[in-house]
């Protein structure tokens, strides 16, 4: 048997007569809440989120209105057909009038070298000079209509990115399984970006924050396994098994509601006891007391 059975062991046999002796610390359970909110404007169309109800982590729960975000994406995939095709007429353009210059420009050194064996005319030579003159000022517009309509297209294609992304964001996906337990919403209200929509919580473990004094802190340790007792009727206590999670590294005045072994000492710290929770006895808010496993 483990030394966590040996503790959940002891922690049954101490349920039935945890009797006299003082706790160690004192302390509320609380849980890791995730608050989903609206990623994109729009109404509700769908909502599937009830307080009190089970989710799975990826579960598709809502659906906000995408219709104005559609129209937006068939109209700009429009423009980026438009800009596409205008780009590759530009580069048709600069491919034939590079061939072109290719050309004239070795007309232009042949009809250079016959004027000077003063086998042609100035006028041969200058009409040489300009045709390559003409048709590198094309080629640099074909190349500046190109840019140009690379730079469209790119600005076309980040917009479209945006929407596609906005589109994806108007299906409400659940973060993280867990139980429902706040809902600020319904179907058919117009929600916008950062709104919150509900609340969610995995309830299976829980986790006690109490509170020491320091001359409790130095034996304390992350890991460390202790016994968690709380109430289950009038005159009835439970113990269940914890392990120590988290210990705070700064100290803090003692929290109104919570009192601990020297009710004299101001300054605390703050610890949290993760605790299973498989059957869901233990609720957000119960409070819990704390007995520190005594290790020989």
């Amino acid at each position: 048997m483990n030394r966590y059975a040996i503790l959940a062991a002891t922690a049954a046999l101490l349920a039935t007569g945890c009797g006299g002796d003082e706790p160690d610390a004192y302390g509320n359970f609380e849980v890791d809440e995730v608050t989903v909110s609206a990623e994109t404007d729009g109404r509700l169309l769908r909502y599937d989120v009830r307080e009190g109800v089970e989710l799975a982590a990826g579960e598709s729960v809502g659906l906000i209105d995408t219709t104005q975000i559609a129209l937006q994406l068939r109209e700009l995939r429009s423009q980026l057909g438009t800009a596409r095709s205008g780009t590759e007429q530009s580069e048709a353009d600069a491919r034939g009038v590079t061939a072109e210059l290719g050309t004239a420009r070795r007309d232009l050194e042949r009809t250079r070298r016959l004027y000077a064996d003063s086998a042609a005319t100035r006028q041969q030579l200058d009409a040489a000079e300009t045709r390559v003159d003409v048709l590198e000022a094309r080629l640099s517009a074909a190349r500046s209509r190109t840019a140009g309509s690379s730079d469209q297209t790119g600005g076309v294609e980040a917009q479209i990115a945006r929407l596609e992304d906005r589109l994806a964001k108007s299906r409400l996906s659940n973060p993280v399984g867990g139980t429902v337990l706040a809902s600020y919403v319904e179907t058919g209200e117009f929600v916008r970006i950062g709104q919150p929509l509900y609340q969610v919580a995995p309830l299976d473990t829980l986790s006690l924050r109490a509170y020491v004094d320091g001359s409790q802190l130095a034996g304390l340790r992350i890991g460390q396994q202790v016994i968690v007792h709380y109430d289950t009727g009038p005159d009835e206590r439970a113990a269940v098994p914890g392990v120590v999670s988290w210990i705070a590294s700064d100290a803090e005045f003692t929290p109104t509601p919570i009192q601990t072994r020297d009710e004299r000492t101001d300054l605390v710290y703050a610890v949290k006891i993760r605790v299973e929770n498989p059957e869901g006895r233990l609720k957000i808010g119960m409070p819990a007391d704390v007995e520190f496993a005594r290790e020989d």
